[in-house]
């Protein structure tokens, strides 16, 4: 396993860290003479996973080392990382249920795309507006992980949040719309294929059954007695 894969599978251990951070309110150290509480735990794990998806793609690209597996891993990466994030934040009742719900039905909408289209042997790979979702999300969780305390950083993150839902539900119809049309056409060839295909094995099997009918009657058949 290359170096960058590796980086991928690490941003999905994280996503448990991040979440057990986030909801124990009263976790706390002290590192050298500061204090870290919780929030501020949780904005460390959740920026060096994001810093993660930042270098694994630069890493693949810059060594050449862009594989199917990474390609396929790094969105799912991504979508445990931020969906664990926003549930977190749902769970502390800073993030409203309603708009987490909203950007994570995004992502699984996303990911069944990529599963059809992967199916139908096309790689739907990160659009300029996914990357701009993704920054929007890192920029705005980070505002609304560190409002947990910092309560005047409520209604930045709320007005950042809207922004992810934007691109969120922007960058989703860019993917389907770019690719359901492909897929569509591509499924209805393959199922026509496949009719007809089933069509031609049955009227196979009707022609050597009444080639078979036509054997039997001749044999059986005897030419009438001339008295």
């Amino acid at each position: 396993m290359n170096l960058p894969n590796s980086l991928t599978i690490l941003r999905i251990f994280f996503v448990p860290l991040l979440v057990a951070a986030l909801v124990q309110e009263d976790v706390g150290f002290r590192l050298g003479g500061l204090w870290v509480t919780n929030e501020w735990l949780a904005l460390a794990i959740f920026l060096t996973a994001a810093g993660t998806d930042l270098l694994d793609g630069y890493l693949a690209r810059r060594w050449k080392q862009v594989t199917t597996i990474g390609t396929l891993l790094d969105p799912i990466a991504d979508k445990l990382l931020i969906s664990a994030a926003l549930i977190s934040l749902v769970q502390v009742r800073v993030l409203p249920g309603w708009m987490a719900i909203l950007i994570i039905g995004r992502e699984f909408a996303v990911s069944g795309l990529r599963s059809i289209a992967a199916a139908e042997g096309y790689i739907i790979k990160a659009s300029d507006l996914g990357k701009t979702k993704m920054f929007s999300q890192v920029v705005a969780i980070s505002c609304m992980l560190l409002s947990v305390r910092h309560l005047s950083l409520r209604t930045p993150g709320m007005v950042l949040m809207w922004g992810v839902v934007f691109f969120a539900l922007l960058s989703a119809m860019s993917y389907f719309g770019k690719f359901w049309h492909k897929i569509d056409e591509r499924v209805k060839k393959r199922r026509r294929h496949d009719l007809l295909a089933l069509e031609r094995k049955r009227q196979r099997t009707e022609r050597r059954h009444r080639g078979k009918e036509d054997l039997d009657a001749a044999t059986v058949w005897k030419p009438p007695e001339v008295n």
